[in-house]
């Protein structure tokens, strides 16, 4: 007896079109594309020699900065909790003096940054809200890992006063001037005028003067913030993580490093905006500080910049068809006069056919020559019907193909 199942299927509800679908790389998505644009770079140097400990580089720049999403999810396994899997991006930041050439007459580079950004979720040990996470490699020989947290705010980007001016190691508070960081004050220790055509005392006094020069003439009503630092003490999240890690030489020996990366503390802005003339776009904007240490101060290294989400060009061959459109057209008209040319030498085709079927074989089949030339055209029509070769007619096969008697074998 056949069972009876009484099953009701309910289908399940589609995901409403008014909800977006959320990326699991969270707030870090918009990051994803090519970006272009301009900055100011600043940096106390160890100087080797010569009267001065340091030497103060400014540079305004140039950059390029490529993120590449990662597909797929990037498990992490846990003992203390269950599994979490990470989302991100990888990137490639390139940095040239807009001022300085080299010796092929392009834009000195002066950095180089291939790194990875992740979205990490919420973790109960530790216990930490949702954070992000940015992995750096710099060519000078230091690693770090930074972290902290993305959010979206009102209104357009809101940037610090941030100061270049050294202090004493641990002592923030206890800063030392230099007259180098003075512009009109002539000074060997600096980059010569030539080198830094643009720079201003405003610049170097509060790098990100710049960022809020960008922002003249944009309307902005939202922006997406990311904070990060490889220091858990500036900021209270994440509870732990994070960190630099230097090559032997920037650590050094005996009296103090060359130049050890201590801490690195970043904010970045990205924003979609629209100018005065009604164009609009995105923009990504960052000022980052990092702390160097040599002698008996911490010296800091300022990097801001604006750069502008490229729009992403069709490529070039669609371009190429649309511009043979018309000349395909033109050989519609062509193709068309010969179409009674075609239906003519159908005709002909027509024509020939009963030729064609005279040619046709016979039907008693092929005629098959005989090996020992014994058939003629009257025995060839006989073959009808028998095998292609008759057993009488198969050639010798084994001894008896050598010629040699078979009933005499050898022993």
């Amino acid at each position: 007896m056949p069972i009876e199942l009484n099953i009701k299927l309910t289908p399940i509800p589609g995901i409403p079109k008014h909800l977006p679908l959320l990326s699991p790389l969270g707030l870090l998505a918009p990051l994803a594309g090519t970006w272009q644009g301009h900055g100011f770079n600043q940096i106390f140097r160890p100087f080797f020699g010569g009267g001065s400990d340091n030497f103060l580089e400014l540079n305004l720049t140039n950059e390029t900065l490529e993120f590449t999403e990662i597909p797929g999810e990037i498990p992490n396994r846990g003992l203390l909790q269950a599994d979490i899997s990470l989302f991100g991006l990888t990137y490639l930041q390139q940095v040239a003096d807009a001022n300085v050439k080299g010796t092929d007459g392009t834009p000195a580079g002066i950095h180089i940054e291939p790194g990875i950004w992740v979205n990490v979720p919420a973790t109960t040990n530790p216990s930490d809200p949702a954070t992000v996470a940015r992995m750096a490699n710099i060519p000078h020989g230091t690693s770090l890992v930074a972290q902290g947290t993305a959010q979206v705010i009102n209104g357009a980007p809101q940037f610090a006063v941030v100061d270049i001016t050294p202090f004493s190691i641990g002592n923030p508070a206890s800063k030392i001037r230099f007259p180098s960081q003075t512009l009109a004050t002539p000074s060997q220790f600096r980059s010569p005028p030539g080198d830094i055509v643009g720079v201003t005392q405003a610049m170097v006094d509060n790098p990100n003067s710049v960022l809020a020069a960008a922002l003249v003439g944009k309307t902005i009503t939202s922006t997406t913030v990311i904070r990060i630092s490889t220091s858990v003490t500036t900021q209270p999240v994440p509870s732990s993580g994070g960190g630099t890690s230097n090559i032997a030489f920037l650590d050094g020996a005996a009296g103090g490093p060359n130049a050890k990366t201590i801490e690195m503390d970043a904010t970045f802005w990205i924003s979609p905006f629209t100018d005065a003339g009604g164009g609009q776009g995105t923009l990504l904007q960052y000022s980052q500080l990092v702390l160097l240490n040599f002698g008996p101060l911490s010296w800091p290294h300022v990097s801001v910049a604006t750069l502008v989400k490229q729009v992403v060009k069709a490529p070039k061959e669609i371009k190429e068809i649309k511009e043979f459109k018309p000349e395909i057209k033109e050989n519609k008209s062509e193709i068309k006069e010969h179409k009674p040319e075609i239906k003519e030498t159908k005709t002909e085709i027509k024509e020939h056919k009963p030729e064609i079927k005279e040619l046709e074989l016979p039907p008693q089949g092929i005629p098959i020559p005989d090996p020992a030339g014994r058939a003629g055209p009257a025995e060839a029509a006989s073959t009808a019907g028998r095998p292609f070769i008759t057993p009488d007619e198969r050639p010798p096969v084994g001894e008896a193909a050598l010629g040699k008697d078979p009933s005499k074998r050898s022993p």
